[in-house]
């Protein structure tokens, strides 16, 4: 079986058993088996399987039609250009969580010229899960220095591997605990990316994230909003003066979102801040 045959064969049948984009899942698995980049994929399409190449795709469609996503069963995710460690213990980084990174970015740059001390750019990244968000900003920010938090300690377990592979253990502070809470000092620059879909909903979800990802990372309790609620209560206490904070939402949430923040910081100015598909995806506070 030639490399273009498997992947036409891996094709029809994650196709046929309703698996979407499968030709893209298809080259990831056979990516993962032979060691190859996209473009080397594409150049090698007369290349000849052998049988423990053959019988290693076979047993990965299986786990795929079991619907246990590809970024679990290959262990790594793309976001922001750069390569992270994944598993069931953490949420599968998405592309519309990369406007919360470029958002971020934008506040450092307009922050160039505030700190003639030298100090470095402090920013918290709440709920960090596999560590995308932080090692991401660590890695384009070398004058931050990053407190990142979570509440699940086998998350944080995934973060630090992910901050050893980019050596960045120096820069990143690792925290367990409730959102804010265990942050040690007011910062510049808050980023947040929380559970906000509301329980009742959960079983609505594909079940590549009911069966697979975290539910802690996931259930937003009843409103969806509830964890949210939490940070914004705490925030004044964690925000440098003209400070930020960033989190992220779900579809249709704004008018809730707005009366949230509202009800619980009555005199911010906020603004809602869209993604690649012009979905409103996030929410910018400045303090």
């Amino acid at each position: 079986m030639t490399l273009a045959q498997a992947l036409q064969q891996s094709t029809r049948t994650l196709s046929l058993n309703g698996i979407e984009d499968c030709h893209l899942e298809a080259r990831i698995l056979l990516q993962h088996i032979l060691k190859l980049s996209p473009a080397q994929l594409y150049i090698q399409t007369e290349r000849v399987l052998g049988r423990e190449h053959v019988k290693r795709l076979q047993e990965l469609i299986e786990r795929r039609l079991s619907r246990e996503p590809a970024a679990y069963i290959v262990g790594h995710k793309e976001f922001y250009e750069t390569d992270f460690y994944v598993d069931s213990r953490v949420l599968i980084p998405r592309p519309e969580t990369e406007t919360l990174v470029a958002a971020a970015f934008e506040f450092a740059k307009g922050c160039t010229n505030r700190f003639s001390s030298g100090r470095p750019l402090l920013i918290a990244d709440v709920g960090t899960g596999c560590g995308a968000i932080a090692i991401s900003l660590a890695l384009n920010l070398p004058h931050s220095r990053v407190y990142a938090t979570d509440i699940s300690p086998s998350a944080l377990e995934v973060a630090r591997l992910n901050c050893e592979h980019h050596n960045v253990t120096e820069q990143i502070i690792l925290i367990q605990g409730n959102l804010l809470e265990p942050v040690p000092e007011p910062v510049d620059l808050i980023v947040a990316n929380l559970p906000y879909i509301r329980n009742s909903d959960l079983a609505n979800l594909s079940p590549e994230i009911t069966n697979f990802e975290p539910s802690v990372a996931l259930d937003g309790g009843e409103s969806g909003l509830e964890q949210i609620r939490q940070l914004l209560k705490q925030v004044e206490r964690k925000i440098r003066p003209g400070g930020r904070l960033l989190f992220e939402i779900g579809q249709e949430q704004e008018k809730a979102v707005a009366c949230l923040i509202d009800h619980c910081l009555p005199k911010a100015e906020f603004e809602f801040i869209p993604d690649s598909s012009g979905i409103d995806r996030a929410v910018r506070i400045d303090f």
